[in-house]
C-alpha cells in the first residue's frame, strides 16, 4: 500500500544531477531569492555582483584600475583589465564547480569569492553567456546557453589589453518579467568604489570613483546640515571606519567584508556595535543605556579577513571567524581598534566628544519621556485585539514554524513574507480573500493617517492607527524584529489613494527610515483597465497599455475602468498579488536626504511645490474629468 501511494523507493530513485541541472533546479541555494528586480537582493543583482566581484579581486591584487559595466535591454556586459583567465582554463573557470584560482591562498589572500560557484551560477542561469579572456596578445572566447557550450572558438590574436569580458542575459524562464533598476545598480557600484579607493567603474558611460573611501560614503548618505559633528574617519590594518550622528531615528550601519556589502550584518557588525558602546562608556566613565548610545548613529565599517565564512552563498551575513588563522576574533579585533583609535580621536577632538554626549543625553531624555506612554500604548494595542480586527496575519507567523521548530523553513518563507497596508473594508476584503494565506498578511487602516511630518516619536504611541501599525510590523523595539520582509502600500489609484500613500510613506520616513533605506517598502501597482472580448481578457496598467489592448482585440472590446481596489473581484485580484505582482520599490537616491524630502513634499505649501506637481502630473484624462466635475 505504501508503494502505491508514494512510489517505489529503489536504486532508480537515486539520481545525480550535473552542476547545471542542480543550479537550475535549486537556484535559491546559489543566488538567494529570484524576484523580478524590484528588490535590491533579487537574483539578477546577485548575478551582476558575482561577476563584478571577480573584477574587484583583480583590482585588489594590483591588476587593472578600471571596470566597464553596461546594462541594456536586460543584458549585461562586464569588462575588467586584470590578468585575464589563463586561456587553457577558460571553460573550466566558468563551468566546473569548485574550480578557480581562489583556492590558492597565495594568489588571492582576502578575496570575496572563495568556493568557485559564483560565475558558474551566472552561466547556468543565463540564456546567453559569453566569456572572453584577453591575455598577452591572445583571446579565447566561449559561448554558453544555460550552462551548455554553444561555441568554443579557437584562440586568436588580439590587440586588446589583458583582462576578462563577460556578457550574459538572465534566463527569462527563471527570472520572469525582470528589469534592472538603475538606482540599485548605481548604489552597488558606489559601494565597490568606496571600498576600493582609486578604482574607476564606468556604468553605461557614467564614471564612478572614490578618493576617500568610507568618508565619501557617509558624506553621500548624510546631509551636512543635519549631522551633529564632522564625520569621524579612522583606518587601520584590515579595518576602516566612518561614523557620525544624525537627527533621524534608528541606526544606519553599512558593513562590509572583503569588499562585500553584508546587508544582513553578521559578527563584524555586531562586534562594532558592542565595541562602540563599550568605548563610549569607558570614555565618559558612565554606564549609558545601549540604545541611547547607538540612537541616530550613521556608520560604515569595513574589514578584510582571510577566508571569510558567510552564512549563505549570497554573502550577505558574516559568520563567526578569526581575523586570520592565528589572530584574534573579530570581536576582540574591533574592540582593540575602537578602544585605541576612537578613544584617541575623542581626546583630540573635545567638541566632537561633547556633541556625542549631548546626543546621548537627548536620546536618554526622549526614552524616559516615552516609557510611560509606551506602556499605555501597548495595553491599548492588546485591547484593540490587533490580530483579529486590524491584522489578518499569514500562516508562517501563526504556526509551529514561527516558534523555531523548523527554523530553516521559517527563514526561507520570511523572505517572501508580505504585508499589504490598505484602507477601507472593501479594498482590504478583496486582498484578504485573494491573498496567499501562507506568506501574505493584510493590515487595514481606518481612514486617512495623520500627517506626522515634523512630529516627535511620541505621536506614534498616542495615535491609535500608527501605534497599531508599528505593532503589526513588530518594529516598536527595533526594525531588526521586522515581521515581514516586504511592506506593500496598496491604495486606490485616485487622488485620495495617492494622498493616503504619501501619508504612509511620510510615517515610515519620519520614524522608521531604515525600512525604506533597506528596501522593505513598496507601492502595489494594480490595473487601471480591463479590456476583453469573447476570447481574451487583458489587464492594463496605463492608458498606453489600454490602447495597445484595444488594437490587439478584434471588434469593439468591453473596457472597464477600475476606480478602486474594492471594485476588483477577489478572483481577479489573486492574479495581481501572486507571482506576477507588480510592485515598485520606494527608493532613496544616494544623495537624497530624508528631512529635505519631507519638508519639500509635506511641509508648508510653496510655489516650487505647486509648479513641481503641475509639471509632473501624470494621471489619466478621465481622472482629470472626475476631479474637475
Amino acid at each position: 500500500m505504501a508503494d502505491q501511494k508514494q512510489g517505489t523507493y529503489d536504486e532508480s530513485s537515486i539520481k545525480s544531477l550535473d552542476w547545471r541541472e542542480h543550479i537550475r533546479l535549486r537556484p535559491g541555494m546559489y543566488i538567494g531569492k529570484l524576484g523580478d528586480g524590484s528588490s535590491v537582493d533579487d537574483g539578477i543583482y546577485v548575478l551582476l555582483k558575482e561577476i563584478i566581484d571577480n573584477c574587484i579581486d583583480e583590482f585588489t591584487m594590483g591588476y587593472g584600475k578600471q571596470v566597464e559595466l553596461e546594462v541594456k535591454d536586460g543584458s549585461v556586459r562586464i569588462r575588467d583589465y586584470g590578468r585575464g583567465i589563463p586561456l587553457g582554463k577558460v571553460i573550466d573557470a566558468v563551468s566546473k564547480i569548485n574550480t578557480g584560482a581562489k583556492y590558492d591562498s597565495n594568489v588571492f589572500q582576502k578575496s570575496v569569492g572563495l568556493n568557485g560557484v559564483g560565475t558558474k551560477a551566472v552561466n547556468a542561469l543565463s540564456s546567453c553567456f559569453i566569456v572572453k579572456s584577453y591575455r598577452e596578445g591572445k583571446v579565447k572566447e566561449v559561448e554558453f546557453s544555460r550552462g551548455s557550450i554553444i561555441h568554443d572558438r579557437k584562440e586568436a590574436s588580439t590587440v586588446e589589453s589583458n583582462g576578462t569580458e563577460i556578457l550574459f542575459t538572465p534566463d527569462d524562464t527563471i527570472f520572469k518579467h525582470y528589469k534592472y533598476i538603475d538606482e540599485y545598480i548605481e548604489n552597488q557600484i558606489w559601494n565597490y568604489c568606496y571600498l576600493n579607493a582609486g578604482l574607476v567603474i564606468q556604468y553605461n558611460k557614467k564614471r564612478f570613483v572614490s578618493k576617500n573611501g568610507l568618508l565619501d560614503l557617509l558624506e553621500r548618505k548624510t546631509n551636512p546640515d543635519e549631522i551633529r559633528y564632522p564625520i569621524i574617519h579612522l583606518k587601520g590594518q584590515d579595518v576602516e571606519l566612518a561614523l557620525t550622528h544624525s537627527n533621524d531615528y534608528g541606526e544606519e550601519i553599512y558593513s562590509f567584508v572583503n569588499g562585500q556589502h553584508t546587508t544582513q550584518g553578521g559578527t563584524h557588525q555586531q562586534a562594532f556595535r558592542e565595541a562602540y558602546v563599550k568605548t563610549i562608556r569607558d570614555f565618559f566613565k558612565k554606564e549609558y543605556d545601549t540604545s541611547d548610545i547607538r540612537q541616530s548613529i550613521v556608520a560604515a565599517i569595513s574589514v578584510r579577513v582571510v577566508e571569510p565564512v558567510f552564512e549563505s552563498q549570497t554573502k550577505t551575513k558574516l559568520g563567526s571567524i578569526n581575523m586570520d588563522e592565528k589572530g584574534p576574533t573579530v570581536k576582540a579585533f574591533m574592540l582593540d581598534f575602537l578602544s585605541r583609535e576612537l578613544d584617541n580621536y575623542l581626546h583630540r577632538n573635545p567638541a566632537t566628544a561633547e556633541a556625542i554626549k549631548k546626543r546621548i543625553e537627548q536620546s536618554e531624555h526622549e526614552r524616559k519621556e516615552l516609557s510611560g506612554i509606551k506602556k499605555i500604548a501597548n495595553e491599548r494595542a492588546k485591547k484593540a485585539n490587533l490580530h483579529n480586527k486590524k491584522l489578518r496575519d499569514c500562516k508562517i507567523h501563526l504556526d509551529d514554524v514561527a516558534e523555531g521548530k523548523n527554523k530553516i523553513e521559517y527563514e526561507s518563507k520570511k523572505l517572501e513574507s508580505t504585508i499589504f497596508i490598505t484602507e477601507g473594508d472593501s479594498a482590504s476584503g478583496s486582498i484578504t480573500k485573494s491573498r496567499n494565506v501562507e506568506t501574505q498578511a493584510v493590515f487595514s487602516l481606518k481612514g486617512k493617517p495623520l500627517n506626522c511630518f515634523g512630529m516627535s516619536k511620541k505621536i506614534v504611541y498616542e495615535n491609535e492607527e500608527m501605534n497599531l501599525l508599528q505593532h503589526a510590523l513588530n518594529i516598536e523595539q527595533s526594525i531588526e524584529d521586522l515581521r515581514y520582509n516586504n511592506i506593500v502600500i496598496a491604495t486606490d489609484a485616485d487622488v485620495d489613494g495617492m494622498h493616503i500613500r504619501l501619508l504612509i510613506m511620510t510615517f515610515f520616513l519620519q520614524f522608521f527610515p531604515d525600512l525604506v533605506r533597506n528596501g522593505h517598502v513598496y507601492i502595489l501597482e494594480t490595473p487601471l483597465f480591463r479590456v476583453r472580448d469573447k476570447k481574451e481578457t487583458i489587464y492594463c496598467y496605463s492608458e498606453q497599455e489600454k490602447q495597445e489592448a484595444v488594437r490587439k482585440l478584434s471588434g469593439k472590446p468591453e473596457i472597464t475602468r477600475f476606480k478602486g481596489l474594492g471594485e476588483i473581484s477577489p478572483n481577479e485580484f489573486a492574479g495581481f498579488i501572486g507571482e506576477d505582482m507588480r510592485k515598485e520599490p520606494v527608493l532613496l537616491a544616494g544623495e537624497a536626504h530624508i528631512q529635505k524630502i519631507l519638508e519639500y513634499y509635506m511641509g508648508k505649501n510653496t510655489m516650487q511645490r505647486q509648479e513641481f506637481i503641475i509639471n509632473n502630473l501624470r494621471i489619466e484624462l478621465d481622472t482629470v474629468d472626475e476631479i474637475l466635475n
